[in-house]
């Protein structure tokens, strides 16, 4: 995703922009045969981690699209980008919020990795670079002081549900931070606003002007208490970026705000895999 959705939000803030100038709780509920019982985040955190951590050990054969056999994480993920509520020096128009999407939805490629935070589909590349050479993502680090709730449901079947909110963070990068610990998100955007050749600022630096706040996003994930793998999971994590001081030619300190949602949704069906990245089950 990285790859592609930087240079998509870079589009966005400078279309944005150039368009507009011419026209938390410390315990959670467990709710059990109507029994409801106190459990502490920790707990949560914990449980979430073991699930995680053993469905990332789980593997599957596949196709590629070149109709080669790959060793592919069991569980992946299907993923799609949102973006919304653009503002400029805090006025909505609706002509850019129509607009920007769809500069946007053509350019962005989805991606089909583990579950994330995760970089590729390959447990080998899966890392907290892109490049595979960091840190391995195979298992999760997640904490309680992550999480700013939780809940947990008890559906009758063998499964529980978990919902986590993590806490807030400003520009956030996978593996690093609460949200990183949750969610692919994207990391410092500095390099990608400075190449944005027709953009500059009446005051400050790009890292002063430029923010990438995190917060209200949700993880859902359903696990099988028996094997504690994980059965069903959607992500979402909510990004909003906030640009100060923007200069585009002769127009001068101009302020944009806009709000882009991520969701990932696993197991990716079999339809997904296939249109996006030409990739089938063995």
């Amino acid at each position: 995703m990285k790859k592609y959705a930087f240079k998509g939000l870079g589009l966005v803030l400078a279309v944005a922009l150039i368009v507009g100038c011419f026209a938390g709780c410390a315990k959670i509920n467990y709710v059990t045969d109507g029994a409801i019982q106190a459990i502490d985040v920790a707990a949560v955190a914990d449980y979430y981690k073991q699930a995680y951590d053993y469905t990332k050990t789980l593997t599957a054969q596949y196709k590629d699209d070149k109709g080669q056999t790959q060793t592919y994480y069991k569980m992946l993920c299907e993923e799609d980008l949102n973006v919304h509520d653009i503002a400029i020096d805090g006025s909505v128009n609706k002509t850019i919020n129509n607009m920007v999407p769809g500069i946007v939805k053509p350019i962005y490629k989805p991606g089909l990795n583990g579950l994330v935070p995760s970089t590729n589909r390959d447990p080998k590349l899966d890392t907290d670079e892109w490049d595979g050479k960091g840190e391995s993502l195979q298992t999760s680090r997640l904490v309680a002081d992550d999480l700013v709730t939780a809940n947990v449901k008890d559906n009758g079947d063998g499964t529980i549900t978990l919902q986590m909110q993590p806490k807030y963070v400003n520009m956030s990068a996978p593996g690093k931070d609460a949200q990183g610990h949750m969610f692919q998100s994207l990391g410092a955007i500095d390099s990608t606003v400075d190449s944005i050749t027709v953009l500059s600022w009446s005051e400050g630096t790009t890292a002063d002007n430029c923010k990438v706040n995190y917060y209200g996003g949700t993880a859902t994930v359903t696990i099988n208490t028996k094997t504690k793998e994980i059965t069903k999971a959607d992500y979402v994590m909510e990004a909003h970026v906030v640009v100060s001081h923007a200069c585009i030619a002769v127009i001068r300190d101009k302020n944009a705000t806009v709000d882009v949602t991520m969701k990932w949704s696993a197991p990716a069906s079999e339809k997904y895999m296939q249109e996006k990245k030409g990739v089938t089950r063995a």
